[in-house]
């Protein structure tokens, strides 16, 4: 005999909502990357394949001088210009700050190569920079690591900066470092390690304090692997930290192992490549070794044996800078597009339930890297209880929303479950794919008391219940013992 069950008596309601999203755009935090004037130039057929911009800052400009106590006098404006522009276009900026930059005159606009440390220091009478005219590159001044005041306000600098900016959406990443353009090079000179280069004891205390202040993902170059300059492979403590990576000269001709020295990728490697993308970041630049480098590794076919889909996924490549590719018959626009779509992390929704109260979202990464920003799912307002920072390539797991979906009478969503991030833009969104299947579109949990020989009968969905408890009726199937 058939029982029909109130729906008074029903203990819970699932519904298996059906999504439709896709992700179409490249993903804010990743993507290649272009400096801001050739942004500017191409904004009208590339502003829209990139999501982020690179410059070189310069500590000079943002800081007029020093209390008696040690406190920096900043005027941050020149710096706050640069974020504004980069952010007029929908963009955020990777920011490095650099003391040496041979032949530059960037710094007072006519004294090539000066340094861009602070005037205030470059008065002191204990303070004494070196100069030398490299072979290729053009007259470089260094920054006297001598100095105790350098080094305290190198610190201090980024200490007060991640205090300024850490919640800034304008900023996405921050790279730091030592000698030419801040990539640990020194060459065409006399290396001298606390005088024109700072020592390996300051290294890892500058280090060390990075890591506990700053809360922007930041990075060094690859060629800190190099342990005649820096400290970092020898000491484990360094090799903790949560520092990424940068590579100035990606998929050049001899970048890997087994293609000539493959120097490039045995410093990735010497870093611990293996696992460092799970907390810091993998960028860089294309090469610059030959012209035909940048203009050419959009190629579809690959360069020198590799395709960037190839080396972006070996890597876990979250951005790159790639300024000089639209020169070549590759850059276009569309392929810009295609090639940040293989960087960085990429979402995808394998479930999705709610019970009204609660929705339940399985989310998986298919991309190459995870994000490293806190990012959430958001309902109506409510965020998830989990953020999907860290979540790695290949793996999935359950976030909650602590507020149900409000569904069509198809069970479609009236508004979609989106993804938000207090660091990104508010013009940027993060997009998913939607994998979750469109049958078996309900599911209802009832207290039972029957025997074996009860069935009950449900919105015309006939149950037969084999044991007192609990049954389990889901809509679009006859029965479910």
């Amino acid at each position: 005999m058939a029982v029909v069950i109130p729906t008074a008596n029903l203990s819970a309601e699932t519904i298996n909502v059906q999504l439709t999203n896709s992700v179409t755009d490249p993903q804010p935090l990743t993507g290649l990357v272009m400096w801001p004037d050739q942004a500017e130039d191409l904004n009208s057929t590339h502003g829209k394949s990139i999501q982020l911009e690179f410059a070189y800052c310069l500590p000079c400009n943002v800081v007029t001088g020093c209390e008696t106590d040690g406190t920096i006098i900043y005027d941050w404006r020149w710096f706050d210009d640069i974020l504004a522009d980069v952010a007029s276009r929908g963009h955020q900026l990777i920011a490095r700050f650099r003391y040496e930059y041979p032949d530059s005159k960037d710094v007072d606009g006519k004294t090539a190569g000066m340094t861009a440390v602070p005037q205030y220091i470059k008065e002191r009478d204990d303070y004494h920079e070196t100069y030398n005219k490299v072979k290729g590159d053009g007259a470089t001044y260094y920054a006297d690591w001598s100095n105790a005041e350098l080094q305290r306000f190198t610190k201090q600098f980024y200490t007060d900066f991640s205090a300024r900016y850490a919640n800034d959406p304008r900023v996405a990443y921050v790279e730091v470092g030592f000698g030419h353009w801040s990539e640990y090079h020194i060459f065409g000179t006399t290396l001298q390690l606390g005088k024109n280069f700072p020592s390996k004891e300051y290294q890892k205390e500058f280090l060390q304090h990075l890591d506990e202040v700053m809360d922007i993902p930041w990075g060094i170059s690859i060629d800190a692997a190099d342990d005649s300059l820096s400290p970092i492979t020898e000491d484990n403590e360094l090799m903790q930290l949560s520092f990424g990576n940068f590579d100035d000269s990606f998929m050049h001709k001899d970048h890997e192992i087994g293609t000539s020295d493959g120097y490039n990728e045995e410093c990735w490697l010497a870093l611990g490549s293996d696992t460092r993308w799970h907390n810091g970041f993998a960028g860089g630049e294309i090469s610059y070794y030959k012209d035909s480098d940048q203009k050419n590794f959009l190629n579809p076919a690959g360069m020198y044996g590799h395709t960037w889909e190839e080396q972006a996924a070996k890597y876990h490549i979250s951005f790159m800078i790639a300024n000089d590719a639209p020169e070549g018959k590759f850059g276009t626009g569309e392929r810009f597009k295609s090639a940040s779509l293989a960087t960085g992390y990429h979402f995808a929704v394998n479930s999705c339930t709610t019970d009204g109260t609660t929705t339940d979202i399985l989310v998986s990464n298919v991309g190459v890297a995870p994000i490293y920003r806190d990012a959430y799912f958001e309902i109506d307002g409510v965020r998830s209880n989990e953020s999907l920072r860290g979540l790695l390539p290949g793996q999935e797991f359950h976030v909650t929303v602590p507020c149900g979906i409000k569904l069509n009478a198809d069970y479609t969503p009236v508004t979609l479950p989106a993804i938000v991030s207090d660091h990104i833009l508010p013009s940027q969104k993060i997009q998913y794919d939607a994998l979750c299947s469109s049958s078996g579109v309900a599911t209802v949990i009832a207290d039972t008391t029957g025997s074996e020989e009860t069935s009950y009968d449900l919105s015309g969905y006939r149950v037969n219940n084999p044991a007192k408890g609990q049954i389990i009726i889901r809509k679009g199937q006859k029965s479910v013992y």
